[in-house]
This record gives C-alpha cells, structure tokens and sequence, in this order.
C-alpha cells in the first residue's frame, strides 16, 4: 500500500481552536465490557498505527476503559503533542468532574485533552444540576486541563438549560449522525448557536442500515468518485461541516477513509443522500432512551 500523506482540514471551533475534520474513535469496536486493567494490546496497535497514518484527532472516553490504551499508543507513536487533538468524555464519574477528568489525564499520560465533553445529558433532569456540572467544566477549562469543553448526545432542551446563564458556549455536541438519523432540528440549533456537531456512527447506513433507500445514491456518487460508500458517507458529513468519527484495525480501510479527503460532494449530491435517508429511520446507540420512531 502506497504511503500518501492527505492532509485533512480542520474546523474552527467557537473559541478559537481547531478541530481536524475527521477522528479516529477508541469507543463501539475497542470498547470493554470486562475488566479496564486487562490492557488490549490490539488496541494499542490500532490506535498507534492510526496516528502514524495522519489521524492525530484522537477520540476516546472513560466509559470506553480504553484510555490507558489509547495514553500508551500515543507515547509509542512519537508524535509532537501539539500535533494531536485528543478528546475524552466524562459520565461514569459524573459525580465529580475534576476528579474524573485527572483520573483520564492519568490514563492519557496527558497534561492536558483538547476536548472535554459531557457523554450525555441522562445522569439528570435537572436544569439546576446541568448548569452546576457545566460550571466544573468551565473551570477545568480555566485550569488549561481541556483547550475546548463540549457535550455528547445533549437535545435542544438540555442545551437550553446550559446555555441559560454559562460563561463558555459548548464547542461541541457530539451525536449520532448518518443518512438515516440527520436530526435537522438539532442540527438547525448548532448553527443558530455556534455549536460545531461531531458525528458518531457516521458509516450506519453502510455497515448496520445496508438494503436501505440510501444505497442507490451512495454507491453511484461512489462509482463517481471512485471510492466505496463508506467515503462517501465520510465526506457527506464533512461538506456539511459536521466531524466524522471512525474507526478500524486494518490498515487498508484507515486509508481508504483518509480518501474522503480527497474529493467534494456537490450540493445537489448532499441533498440526494439527505432525501434518500430520510425515508428510513435507525438509531443504533441510546436506544434505552429514546422511542424508536424518535427523530431527535
């Protein structure tokens, strides 16, 4: 496999920093069920091989227990720190912030992460307890422990409460986003507050939605562009500003996803795949939380 080097773009946040356009994720494929102290050496190599590939965006998460796996591949990958973005989120250790996110940064063998993001907004239905969890991250932030502070999986509503009295506008919602779930209310929301949106299980209408009404349009523009459906998918979040994260153990599909950087949807394409998608509905995280004809 020929070593090419595609430089991914990266996305301006509301406070100023930059995010790259595309993430490589060490949750859904590396996530463990059992015991965090058994360390997955695989893991470790995947995510390792990833950087050394160009992905220095890093997703990671405390409920994933593959920090110390992801801390380790980014020693062993040599990699200035300044070249990386590495993002982890808090739920698990909800309870006390601080205290969660200098346990991650132990993991990490960090000083500080790029992104700090709330996992989700369920630990309460509380606006008084949102705001109170809100105001920790924004000290943490203060402290320099996380260059930008987001949420994950957080509705309208629940930014309300945040956005009713805080000092820093979240940088980021990250959401699962794909043909079948483009949640256009919410998507409508970040723009009018600045809020950038990430994306998670960007390839779901491919891998688990594969027969549905997007298939049609999403292997012509492939044939088109000469590449698979799932660079398409790739590159029909980025061309709507919104950060894919992916993830994979083999070395040859890692490169393949860096091909979405090659080449853009027209906008007549973009809305192509959103009117086909939109004929079917599939969420394939928190289905605990939500009815499963919810479109939020």
């Amino acid at each position: 496999m020929a070593n090419i080097h595609t430089p991914i773009p990266n996305l301006k946040l509301n406070d100023g920093n930059s995010i790259p356009m595309i993430g490589y994720g060490t949750g859904t494929a590396w996530y463990k069920s059992g015991d965090e102290s058994k360390v997955d050496q695989a893991c470790i190599d995947a995510t390792k091989m990833s950087i050394g590939m160009g992905f220095y965006h890093q997703d990671g998460a405390e409920v994933y227990k593959t920090e110390t796996e992801l801390g380790t591949a980014i020693k062993q990958a040599s990699v200035p720190r300044e070249k990386l973005f590495v993002t982890t989120k808090v739920i698990s250790n909800i309870s006390d912030i601080p205290a969660a996110l200098k346990t991650s940064l132990k993991k990490l063998q960090l000083d500080y992460v790029d992104l700090y993001l709330i996992h989700s907004p369920f630990f309460s239905d509380k606006k008084e307890e949102h705001q109170a969890k809100w105001k920790q991250m924004e000290e943490l932030q203060g402290q320099g422990l996380a260059k930008s502070i987001g949420v994950s999986n957080y509705l309208p509503e629940h930014l309300d409460w945040i956005l009713d009295g805080c000092t820093v506008t979240p940088a980021i919602n990250q959401i699962e986003f794909h043909p079948y779930l483009q949640h256009v209310d919410l998507l409508k929301y970040h723009k009018e507050k600045g809020i950038a949106t990430q994306a998670y299980g960007p390839l779901s209408a491919v891998t688990k939605g594969a027969g549905g009404p997007a298939d049609d349009i999403l292997n012509k523009l492939a044939k088109k562009y000469a590449v698979n459906p799932a660079e398409i998918s790739l590159r029909w979040c980025i061309d709507q500003d919104i950060v894919p994260i992916t993830t994979s153990s083999k070395e040859q599909r890692l490169s393949d996803y860096l091909r979405a950087m090659t080449f853009k949807l027209n906008p007549a394409e973009i809305k192509q795949i959103n009117e086909a998608g939109s004929k079917k509905h599939l969420r394939g995280f928190w289905t605990h939380k939500f009815d499963e004809n919810d479109k939020r």
